[in-house]
């Protein structure tokens, strides 16, 4: 936590960039005018051993190109924002919600932005209708990290919780890391908006949450691998069946620069050079075993493979 702190404590062109990006809150994302193919409207499903996936969209979020690639030229951040499909400024970020069928069980993996983020987001409890399943079927639900286009949908408009019946899980560093009731007097003010979301989503179901660590299993065959960085307890998750699948979440959060630039920081990374190691580390991993992977904020349905190229890899869909 130390070093967490040393490194947050340190003002930085990031941190004030994520402070403005906050305080827009959804103007730009209502102000853009993105192509149609961010939003998802069909329903992609996939086997991967004893697991049915669907693929939900949630709509997507924009992000600054400050917060994509703080660290890229003026010609490479003209070249990616392009081939993102963005404008002069910002890039839409799509968002992909897993919900997977067992024998036994139907885990959700994240509940997207529900209507505390911006407002090209929030629709994956409309497209969860199309599933046929009923809310209160859902058995488990995992938040791989707290930030609120991962949990802001946990409760519904009318403050009940959309799975009702479900349990829930989150790291036992993600869950100590935003709820520590001494947090804004120890981080800076970029996170504390955060926090408050990760707060009300969390405490929303303390009552019935599992703290996890990476090795365990939140079904047979679905383990949790600690990919923290993004934030101090990000996690992933392992499928097993084939050659693999990794729910990577936000462990590598966007399709060019995640994959073509790992090593580059990433704007909303608390732990900048932890996501980095943890980043390549998982790149490295996917290409040599050929293990596919599923993306949050990849062009939908977010599942494909990392193939090297040059000193980086590239994103191939599956």
């Amino acid at each position: 936590m130390a070093r967490i702190l040393a490194a947050l404590d340190t003002p930085t062109e990031i941190d004030s960039t994520r402070r403005q990006f906050l305080a827009l809150g959804g103007a730009i994302a209502t102000l853009s005018f993105w192509p149609k193919t961010v939003f998802a409207t069909e329903t992609h499903r996939i086997a991967q051993g004893d697991f049915d996936i669907t693929v939900l969209s949630d709509g997507y979020i924009t992000l600054p190109a400050d917060i994509i690639m703080p660290e890229a030229s003026p010609a490479e951040r003209t070249d990616i924002l392009k081939r993102l499909g963005g404008n002069a400024d910002s890039a839409p970020a799509p968002a992909n919600i897993p919900v997977i069928r067992t024998a036994k069980d139907i885990v959700v993996i994240d509940v997207g932005s529900g209507t505390n983020f911006q407002a090209t987001a929030g629709t994956f409890g409309t497209n969860f209708d199309t599933t046929g399943i009923d809310p209160k079927d859902a058995t488990k639900v995992v938040f791989t990290h707290a930030h609120p286009d991962h949990t802001g949908g946990t409760l519904t408009e009318a403050g009940k919780l959309r799975f009702p019946n479900a349990e829930y899980f989150v790291s036992e560093k993600e869950w100590a890391f935003w709820t520590d009731p001494d947090f804004e007097t120890k981080m800076p003010k970029a996170l504390h908006d955060f926090a408050r979301g990760a707060q009300r989503d969390l405490f929303a179901v303390k009552d019935r949450v599992n703290l996890v660590k990476d090795g365990d299993d939140i079904v047979t065959g679905m383990r949790v691998l600690d990919t923290a960085g993004h934030t101090p307890g990000h996690i992933s998750l392992e499928l097993a069946g084939g050659d693999g699948l990794i729910i990577s979440a936000d462990a590598a959060t966007n399709r060019i620069v995640s994959f073509e630039h790992p090593g580059w920081k990433f704007g909303f990374d608390t732990e900048q050079d932890v996501a980095i190691r943890n980043r390549q580390a998982l790149m490295d991993r996917a290409a040599t075993d050929r293990i596919k992977l599923l993306g949050y904020h990849w062009t939908y349905p977010g599942i494909g493979y990392a193939e090297r190229k040059g000193t980086g890899y590239r994103f191939a869909a599956a």
